[in-house]
């Protein structure tokens, strides 16, 4: 993707938008320490998604001075809340979206740490990567997996993000309206892998993390968030690399295929007549390897149309928010003056 150019003269809107499900007790606590300046910007703003919270969520983030509000009616998920964010932050013309997590996990203090690769043009994409080995309330097997599982992330996207499933980072607006997020489990290690894969200059920083307010809502089970964490993968790069997966697949199936059928004609030029299975297996195995091929073919076709598609997208996208950002940045609204909007 182009660039990101350094900072320019004129108005610089940051907005810090939170996901919200049922946060009325933590999320006083970090509203109240989020920044109201960061330096290259002109104009700070919080947005809040409440997704179908059932207690005060909302009136806390009204008492608390947040700029904007987005209501889902339930719950929908993390992602879907993570991009309704992303959605309205680019409508009030955002040149910078920062996402936190409304447990106040993330030292507000270190934002300008993830804005500042944008702001001076080296990066398009920051994730904020925790200290992990130090973080005393993760287990040690939660400690094996974040380090398992962003390796595995490094290695699908192609980047160096030390902290895949951080839910602290920072992102230039045309980053966000070229996020597309297909699961409903969580947007971190999707958002990364496609980012990387469709050449987004991705780069992590090291950010700091307060104490623990309450219990991960995300990590229910380690079993559970293993399994839901290797889906996710799995489908972004069955999205992203159908060629290369299918491809593998196909040439191990009829690799297996022809060392099996060598193993039967070995056989069978000594004089061992037998081990017809062999044959069938190999044949088999040949088959499905051929099949793969075929598929791996189509897909490339469909990836072809889908990147096709995901330009059509963006250029509506940004022809959408160019009006709406142009009438926002005339209209800075100042803390206590809510703007609410609800998603069906």
């Amino acid at each position: 993707m182009p660039a990101t150019k350094p900072i320019e003269s004129g108005i610089r809107k940051l907005v810090i938008q939170i996901p919200c499900w049922n946060e009325a007790e933590a999320l006083s606590t970090t509203l109240a320490a989020l920044p109201r300046q960061v330096a290259g910007f002109t104009s700070v703003e919080w947005l809040v998604v409440d997704d179908g919270s059932t207690d005060a969520t909302v009136d806390v983030a009204r008492r608390c001075g947040v700029h904007h509000i987005v209501r889902h009616p339930t719950n929908r998920g993390l992602a879907v809340a993570f991009m309704s964010g992303l959605e309205h932050a680019l409508a009030v013309g955002a040149d910078v979206i920062v996402n936190t997590d409304a447990d106040n996990q993330y030292e507000a203090r270190d934002i300008p740490k993830l804005t500042a690769p944008i702001n001076e043009g080296r990066a398009d994409f920051v994730v904020g990567a925790r200290p992990i080995a130090e973080t005393e309330h993760f287990s040690a097997m939660k400690k094996f997996l974040q380090r398992l599982g962003s390796w595995a992330v490094r290695i699908a996207s192609k980047t160096d993000v030390a902290d895949a499933p951080s839910g602290f980072r920072a992102m230039s607006r045309e980053v966000a309206m070229r996020l597309n997020v297909f699961g409903g489990y969580t947007y971190t290690l999707e958002t990364i892998i496609q980012a990387g894969l469709t050449d987004m200059r991705v780069t992590s920083v090291a950010v700091r993390t307060n104490e623990d307010l309450r219990p991960s809502r995300l990590v229910r089970s380690i079993p559970n968030y293993v399994k839901r964490s290797v889906g996710t993968i799995f489908r972004v790069f069955l999205i992203y690399r159908p060629l290369t997966l299918f491809v593998w697949a196909g040439l191990l199936a009829i690799g297996l295929g022809m060392a099996i059928g060598a193993r039967f004609l070995y056989y069978f030029m000594t004089g061992d007549t037998g081990h017809t299975q062999s044959v069938v297996l190999a044949a088999l195995s040949m088959i499905l390897g051929a099949l793969l091929l075929v598929v791996a073919m189509i897909a490339e076709l469909i990836s072809v149309n889908r990147k096709l598609s995901e330009q059509i997208l963006f250029r509506i996208k940004r022809l959408e928010q160019r009006s709406l950002a142009e009438a926002s940045r005339d209209a800075i609204p100042q803390p206590g003056e809510v703007g609410e909007r609800s998603q069906p």
